[in-house]
């Protein structure tokens, strides 16, 4: 071991198959929740959101609620499908990584910047664990923005 990185190759089945299982994973969490966006009750259910947050806070005074959903669903499903079809042509797979780091540091952050969605039951801090999701997504968009192919 020391200090070598497991490198995802031809040889390494087993790494390669966790590799397109992630892949393919990650971009059904993208395209399913993205479709979801296009619904009243997710545009509804995101506000408090998009609203508290430092770099959002402004577009429902240019737009609509469901037109700011529909544009980050329309967002996610671009991105699961760079994911998917980066399987085939290598090189979208830079252009993949780069929209899903953006997207879940931003989803992050919510965590940071939205009022109350942080409470503490039985003395233990808990928050909106879904977009806790995020957090494993986002190590592994920087994965494949690392990789070399």
């Amino acid at each position: 071991m020391n200090g070598t990185l497991l490198e995802i190759n031809k040889e390494n089945r087993t790494g390669r198959i966790g590799y397109y299982i992630s892949i393919f994973g990650a971009a059904l969490i993208l395209l399913w929740i993205g479709i979801f966006k296009f619904t009243p009750t997710e545009a509804e259910g995101i506000q408090h959101l998009v609203k508290n947050h430092f770099l959002t806070f402004f577009v429902y005074d240019i737009v609509s609620v469901q037109t700011v959903s529909n544009a980050i669903g329309a967002i996610e499903i671009i991105i699961a499908l760079l994911l998917i079809f980066s399987v085939k042509f290598a090189s979208l797979r830079k252009y993949a990584a780069i929209g899903m780091v953006v997207t879940f540091l931003t989803t992050l952050s919510y965590l940071l910047t939205t009022p109350g969605i942080w409470k503490t039951v039985d003395g233990i801090p808990v928050t909106d664990f879904f977009i806790l999701k995020d957090l494993m997504l986002l190590g592994f968009s920087l994965m494949i923005l690392n990789e070399k192919k």
